[in-house]
């Protein structure tokens, strides 16, 4: 059922990964583990298609939802490891057209930290519109915050891409597509894209929405306990944040149409990343041993300190339960039981919708990551 390699010392990691597909319903998936560096468990296993039987192989590629707005957010932190991006500076330095309706004092710190207060769109999206970036850049331009800017955190589910995006482009007079495999990937050498080429479709596997029943309830299978009743209560009621958070734009909450290769060609670049758990650990392991691998230094270490530091910490404006951010990144809060990072302060990372996660450990140099094509809570 499982290929592969797992070191000694690590053969619980190959054993979990093994009892995810015979009890807890896993269809295909991949997990690597690093440590100092060093790759100490690579496997995959199950099946990539289900219509045609095809297996997951060292090869196959999934579509990794949020676990892409941490590339994200390194593109951003790389121009600020440069000299090129500020985070503390009001985002109208660069981005004039954004200081509207009180958001003059907006920064792109803010914007990574998800206190931006601008994390749906209340204006309706043309059908075309979420691939067309002046339009979608140009309506967050516009819209007015959802709470004073800065003063808390809410998840910013879809328009973290366009906002932190935007900052990206303009810095850097690049798309964060281009820039992130450029300055990114293929220094690395990351099976990972924002904007997948065509020639690369016959790799990607079939992501299967979650089952019916399953996504607004308690998932022990995935770590952790339910979450709050009254934001699935309010994720399908209309007009409220949570529903408009991940239905504005309509139609992008709809996984059947991240099956289709028009859309994988989208440089969606807050949930549209696509690559294995080996490129995911491998990035987060440049991350977890000081923003150098290889001989290549990507990042200074004040730049490192801001994704280990927390930024903003307490009751989300949109899930409605404890959440953590540093710029950019997930950690675990303070006020909450849920443990998605370990036990270190130093860890960071970002899980992706249905179950993908990836993480870095820096006190313990361990980078993680986990990728799977059947979507759980």
């Amino acid at each position: 059922m499982t290929e592969g390699f797992c070191k000694p010392g690590f053969e619980r990691v190959a054993e979990v990964f093994a009892e995810n597909f015979r009890s807890k319903g896993e269809v295909g998936a991949s997990v690597s583990l690093t440590v100092g560096g060093e790759t100490v468990v690579d496997l995959w296993g199950g099946i990539a298609d289900l219509k045609t039987a095809a297996p997951w192989t060292r090869d196959t590629v999934s579509i990794v939802f949020s676990c892409t707005k941490g590339a994200t957010a390194l593109c951003a932190h790389m121009l600020a490891s440069r000299g090129q991006l500020d985070l503390d500076a009001p985002v109208v330095e660069l981005w004039p057209e954004f200081g509207q309706h009180g958001k003059e004092r907006v920064t792109t710190r803010m914007m990574l930290d998800h206190s931006a207060a601008v994390p749906a769109l209340r204006a309706k999206v043309k059908e075309s519109g979420p691939y067309e970036w002046d339009y979608m850049t140009g309506l967050l331009a516009a819209e007015e915050p959802f709470w004073p800017p800065g003063t808390r955190n809410g998840y910013h589910g879809f328009t973290f891409g366009w906002t932190v995006g935007e900052m990206v482009r303009r810095a850097s007079g690049r798309s964060l597509g281009t820039f992130f495999q450029e300055e990114i990937a293929r220094p690395l050498g990351l099976d990972f894209w924002i904007g997948l080429p065509e020639n690369k479709n016959s790799r990607v596997a079939t992501i299967y929405a979650a089952k019916p029943g399953k996504f607004a309830t308690a998932n022990p299978s995935r770590g952790g306990p339910p979450e709050p009743k009254q934001f699935y209560a309010d994720l399908v009621t209309p007009g409220t944040l949570a529903c408009r958070t991940f239905t504005s734009p309509y139609g992008l909450h709809v996984i059947s149409k991240m099956n289709n290769p028009a859309v994988r060609a989208k440089p969606i670049v807050s949930f549209g990343g696509i690559g294995s758990a080996s490129a995911l650990a491998k990035f987060y392991s440049m991350l977890a041993n000081g923003g150098a691998l290889n001989g290549h230094a990507f990042l200074s270490e004040e730049t490192i300190a801001w994704m280990t530091t927390t930024l903003a910490d307490g009751i989300d404006r949109v899930f409605q339960m404890p959440t953590s951010f540093s710029a950019g990144f997930m950690k675990d809060s303070r006020i909450a039981a849920r443990r998605m990072f370990g036990t270190s302060p130093k860890a960071f990372g970002h899980p992706g919708a249905g179950g993908s996660h990836a993480f870095a450990d820096l006190e313990n140099r361990i980078a993680f990551a986990y990728v799977i094509n059947q979507m759980e809570q």
